[in-house]
């Protein structure tokens, strides 16, 4: 099959705000790569604070790139011995390069590879017509699944490291920060058989967005407390399990002060510089803290496919839908917060 040698791409071009939509030359499989067509992807956070040129892109990003990491696409062409995958079957990936020779790698923990390499952040990514990823990381999809759903899949990653992380069973669960990973993360709750499930925010349009997806109380701090909620729906002695989402300092702090004594803790919020917590609530509550980073290879990628066929509806979280020719419009969107997830459709017109 013959291909274009050039491809439209969404490029960081140069150390400023904003992308550019330009051409590029289609990358070509090398020896256990694929060559994946981009049918739609999703807009993340990673990619907005690229957009607008924060502290941190301005560490990690080398122009030029091509960004993005959530996608589902057909494969379009095998490289050099290849051969567990067929042109035309529908896949998405695992957004980490890993080295596959370090401990962590061998031991099954991938996750943790010390030598990472992020698609679409330290090396090209997604948000093009055509992608070249190692087929190691290839994800091959069901049947059938929703391909908007499918192309957030590396969010939902996330949120399902986070909300599988403790066992929710039964339990009463704090969600802080209602990003579209924290609201995904009710849902997970919910489809888990969570007792009761809070989230916290003071964004009123994405907290009405977690009550879609099974909050029993979602707390706008700038309005009501926790407290208040926690009266209502009778937690009585604190949070068996609390998510944090936000990466807000104060938010983790009333998050800790919250949980019962023993209770767990996943921790997925990026912290500020100079976030200080209250160690003591942490030791004598006796409470388990465990950082999140991405999504386990591949242990998360089976638990999440399995609770979309299962029922997990996650379509509430899509808010937005643009031709990427109207990426601007997406971008415009996400930095609103009044969105969810911002689908980019990669068909042709």
């Amino acid at each position: 099959m013959k291909f274009p040698t050039t491809m439209d791409a969404l490029v960081k071009t140069e150390a400023a705000k904003g992308l550019t939509l330009t051409k590029v030359p289609v990358p070509i499989p090398g020896i256990g790569e694929v060559l994946i067509k981009i049918h739609k992807t999703a807009i993340c956070g990673t990619d907005v604070h690229i957009y607008n040129w924060d502290a941190w892109s301005q560490q990690k990003i080398v122009t030029p790139r091509v960004i993005g990491h959530e996608y589902v696409g057909e494969i379009a062409a095998l490289g050099p011995g290849v051969v567990d995958y067929k042109i035309g079957q529908i896949v998405s990936g695992e957004g980490h390069i890993v080295c596959h020779h370090c401990r962590n790698c061998r031991a099954g923990n991938g996750h943790w590879c010390k030598e990472t390499k992020g698609v679409g952040v330290e090396r090209d990514g997604a948000f093009a017509q055509y992608l070249c990823i190692p087929e190691t990381n290839v994800i091959p999809i069901p049947d059938g699944m929703d391909e908007e759903v499918v192309s957030f899949f590396d969010a939902y990653g996330n949120a399902t490291h986070t909300a599988a992380m403790f066992d929710v069973t039964g339990e009463d669960v704090l969600i802080t920060g209602a990003g579209p990973i924290g609201i995904m993360a009710v849902g997970i709750a919910r489809q888990n058989g969570a007792r009761r499930i809070v989230i916290t925010d003071v964004n009123q349009y994405r907290l009405d967005l977690a009550k879609k997806m099974g909050a029993d109380a979602a707390v706008n701090l700038s309005q009501e407390t926790v407290e208040d909620a926690m009266k209502r729906l009778n937690i009585v002695e604190g949070f068996d399990v609390g998510m944090e989402m936000s990466g807000n300092g104060t938010a983790l702090n009333q998050l800790l002060k919250l949980m019962r004594n023993g209770g767990n803790v996943a921790l997925l919020g990026i912290a500020g510089p100079g976030t200080v917590i209250d160690w003591n609530d942490v030791i004598f509550k006796g409470l388990t803290l465990q950082g999140i980073y991405g999504r386990k290879m591949f242990e998360t990628w089976y638990k999440m496919m399995a609770m979309v066929e299962a029922g997990l509806d996650l379509t509430p979280v899509i808010t937005h839908r643009f031709h990427y020719t109207e990426f601007e419009k997406g971008f415009e969107a996400m930095n609103s917060g009044k969105s969810g997830k911002v689908i980019l459709d990669w068909t042709e017109r």
